[in-house]
């Protein structure tokens, strides 16, 4: 399982993936549960980790990119799906391309 691609991975109870994901990143479970451990984040000198617990037919959004954890709970097959590219409009007009260009929008131009 990728962060680019859209792939099933099969899980045995107990089993982990350890995968690198970008912000935007969604686990989707087809069937069984597993716990989605996010990226490490430091709150002063402590570092944690936030466990979800995500059923079949759910979908987990990781909110920061980093290294997860998925654990399978029960026999699982999960899904990663990638963040969608941008949508990106492009207002020819000057006052358009202005609001476009202090918004940072021309940059997602393609």
């Amino acid at each position: 399982m990728t962060s680019e691609t859209s792939e099933i991975t099969c899980l045995q109870p107990g089993q982990a993936l350890r995968v690198a994901v970008d912000e935007g990143f969604a686990v989707r479970v087809l069937e069984g549960s597993v716990q989605v451990v996010s990226p490490p984040a430091w709150f002063g000198e402590n570092v944690f980790n936030v466990k979800s617990t995500v059923q079949a037919e759910e979908v987990h959004v990781v909110e920061r990119g980093g290294w997860i954890e998925i654990v399978a709970l029960s026999a699982a097959r999960v899904q990663g799906l990638p963040r969608p590219a941008p949508v990106s409009y492009v207002n020819g007009t000057r006052v358009g391309r202005l609001v476009q260009l202090l918004t940072g929008a021309l940059a997602w131009r393609s």
